[in-house]
């Protein structure tokens, strides 16, 4: 086989080879039922179990008790739950309140602005999304509908470490980049959502998850396949779900299972940044990084260098050397490292000494 990449790329990203190499030998024959798992109805009684499995799965592993949350399993990846949450939650004569800390936060907070009253809660945009804003920044007006925070920051690499406590408003939580990665207490959230691109499998599905006592508020006013409650009564099988997408999901919470769960994976993830932010600080100004401290992401590693044609000269290296995905997005530009679960401490390690070669290279 092919020397494998060392692969940064930030969604769709990295994914395990024993997860790859399991969904490769069960590709044509599933289970011994003489057919694909991408021609199965997902009608059968095969499909339904890995359906709910899988549930109960994510559920376990984010420490969430099945008996009050519901997992959706949907199509349109986050940029679909932008307007979605609006317009199930958002209802006449409430605000939908949003802290802005980068560009997906923006975008969702745009999405509601088209279904409603909406109104930014506290933003970094003035400081180029460096920071996370401080908790007492958040501000509520009257009769809010929710709050929703972007708790991991893709394209410029911050992350909220602590979350906001907002009495009953219902808190709301875009998860997609972080889900997985870090122990976090998401009993206060009403709704967390996830596109699976980054920590649980390939581009296809979506996850939501719901409170249940919270479902029961979404509008009847919207058709029936864009509420959540259609979703919860049927399963996610209201219509034909993105099959094979689930069961590579399940196979990533097996994995992660057998890593030793997301405590392990956390501490593991921790180490892999400070491997890369390490040599950022340690550079004397050759590497350049953008986000404060406190509030740097784990999952996604952002610098800039000296000008753009060096940071050009070092992604041209990087492909030399057999890495993957560095660039920084196209709407910023600089470098990026995105390390997500699957990325091994070894892809780490080999990028720290790149950088460390690079630099001495240009003396």
């Amino acid at each position: 086989m092919t020397k494998r990449l060392y692969n940064f790329n930030p969604g769709p990203a990295a994914l395990p080879l024993e997860v790859l190499e399991e969904a490769q030998a069960t590709f044509v024959d599933y289970q011994g039922n003489g057919i694909s798992l991408l021609e199965m109805s997902h009608r059968s009684r095969g499909v339904e179990e890995l359906n709910h499995e899988t549930q109960q799965l994510l559920l376990q592993l984010l420490n969430l008790p099945t008996s009050e949350y519901d997992v959706l399993f949907m199509g349109g990846g986050a940029s679909a739950q932008f307007a979605l949450l609006p317009m199930n939650f958002l209802h006449t004569n409430q605000t939908a309140h949003y802290v802005l800390t980068g560009s997906f936060a923006e975008k969702a907070y745009k999405e509601a602005t088209y279904i409603g009253q909406a109104a930014i809660a506290a933003s970094s945009k003035n400081q180029n999304w460096s920071h996370i804003p401080l908790l007492d920044e958040i501000q509520l007006s009257g009769n809010p509908a929710y709050l929703h925070l972007t708790l991991n920051n893709t394209i410029e690499g911050s992350r909220f470490n602590s979350i906001p406590n907002v009495g009953s408003t219902p808190l709301v939580a875009d998860m997609t980049s972080d889900i997985l990665s870090r122990k976090l207490d998401l009993q206060p959230f009403s709704m967390i959502y996830a596109g699976a691109q980054k920590n649980l499998g390939p581009a296809g599905v979506t996850v939501a998850i719901l409170r249940k006592d919270w479902l029961l508020q979404g509008s009847k006013l919207i058709p029936e396949i864009m509420r959540y409650e259609t979703f919860a009564k049927h399963q996610s099988l209201f219509n034909t779900p993105p099959v094979h997408a689930i069961y590579m999901m399940n196979l990533m919470l097996k994995w992660v299972l057998q890593q030793g769960g997301v405590a392990a994976l956390e501490q593991q993830n921790a180490g892999k940044a400070k491997l890369v932010y390490d040599v950022i600080d340690n550079s004397n100004g050759f590497y350049k990084g953008i986000i404060a401290h406190k509030d740097r992401s784990d999952m996604n590693i952002t610098w800039r260098m000296a000008d753009e044609a060096l940071e050009k000269a070092f992604i041209q290296e990087s492909l030399a050397h057999g890495f993957e995905g560095l660039a920084g997005h196209r709407s910023v530009g600089g470098l990026r490292a995105s390390a997500y679960n699957a990325v091994p401490v070894e892809a780490c390690q080999a990028l720290a000494e790149l950088m460390i070669a690079f630099a001495q290279k240009q003396g």
